[in-house]
């Protein structure tokens, strides 16, 4: 028996992403308010902290690297996004992000004699399955119902980084470097172009099309169709014959890909080689992204911007107040504490 796709009700689909907006800028701006309060404990003018993060985000080089920001943000905010579908829970996304740093660093030094135009395809690839393997053991679990997916994802973040340190510190240390352990830098073919003389690189182009991806298979396809029947309904789904523990395995994997493609533009277009703190947090900000998005395209993509602007805060204060830059992360906390306060136990797939 063959699935009849229902047409698109756009009008909808625009209902629901008005009445999700409120909704996400009301938290942003409770946590805008109690960051405040915390910086007029320490002493900090917050007023002077918010217009200068705005001043500096409207400059020519601030909107460049907002644009930097949003990039892992977009790609860590669908891994996110994807197996919610199904009811599940993904907060691996920054050991994912590694894992995919670290497979496609083993692209870039092992084949680092081929040209740019195989090279990067092949990076790519490394990272995507990297990324995808690390969050494939937690998908089995699942589907096994062995563990909670939210529970080993979140535990595999703390390995991720370890293993990258492993091989920093190992076989990969740069004997150029030796006060700060880190892996060779990359061969010229190995770096993701960047474009108008700025750091703004192709990974922006990967998340866009991820994004628009990921949107007409949600909506125009019979799997996101069967994904959304499945996060509906697992129970019914399962009766129906939608292959429910496949699905979870299959959304996991990729998930865990789409972070692990912004682990591989991380290393290879921003640092140029793999270090140890590759990561400032974007596979958690990530989560927060998608959870105040509603899943939805249009609000991951608003919601990655603003979040760039917040993650932006922390320099500007390091700058023109002498507050560390890790303060934002305050803030991230006090975001999270709101959401996750907001949210509704709902039955996982089955």
């Amino acid at each position: 028996m063959q699935t009849e796709m229902a047409p698109i009700d756009y009008d909808h689909m625009a209902r629901a992403a008005w009445r999700q907006a409120p909704r996400g800028l009301l938290i942003i701006l409770s946590a805008l308010t109690l960051f405040a309060l915390l910086l007029l404990a320490d002493g900090k003018d917050p007023l002077r902290a918010y217009r200068d993060t705005l001043h500096y985000v409207s400059s020519s080089y601030g909107f460049s690297e907002l644009l930097v920001r949003i990039t892992p943000l977009l790609l860590t905010a669908m891994a996110v996004a994807l197996p919610a579908r199904l009811g599940l829970i993904n907060v691996g996304g920054e050991g994912q992000l590694y894992m995919g740093a670290w497979a496609a660093t083993a692209g870039a030094l092992y084949c680092g004699g081929l040209p740019a135009w195989q090279l990067l395809p092949l990076m790519t690839a490394l990272g995507f399955a990297g990324g995808a393997l690390w969050a494939l053991l937690p998908a089995i679990m699942r589907a096994a119902r062995l563990v909670n997916e939210t529970i080993s994802t979140l535990l595999l973040n703390y390995i991720a980084p370890l293993i990258v340190s492993f091989f920093i510190f190992g076989p990969w240390r740069s004997s150029e470097s030796a006060s700060y352990p880190q892996s060779p830098a990359f061969v010229a073919a190995a770096r993701l172009p960047s474009f108008f003389g700025t750091r703004i690189h192709l990974g922006l182009v990967y998340g866009v099309v991820c994004l628009v991806l990921y949107g007409f298979m949600m909506r125009r396809t019979r799997w996101g169709l069967e994904m959304r029947a499945i996060g509906g309904n697992p129970e019914a789904s399962v009766r129906l014959g939608i292959p429910v523990s496949g699905y979870m395995i299959i959304a996991m994997a990729s998930a865990g890909g789409l972070a692990g493609v912004a682990g591989m533009a991380e290393v290879s277009a921003i640092q140029g080689r793999l270090v140890a703190g590759l990561s400032p947090g974007y596979g958690y900000m990530g989560f927060l992204v998608a959870w105040l998005a509603g899943r939805s395209v249009v609000g991951i993509l608003v919601m990655a911007f603003i979040f760039a602007v917040v993650s932006s805060m922390g320099d500007v204060l390091q700058i023109t107040q002498r507050v560390p830059s890790a303060v934002v992360n305050l803030l991230m906390a006090v975001i999270l504490f709101i959401v996750l306060g907001q949210q509704r136990p709902k039955r996982n797939a089955q």
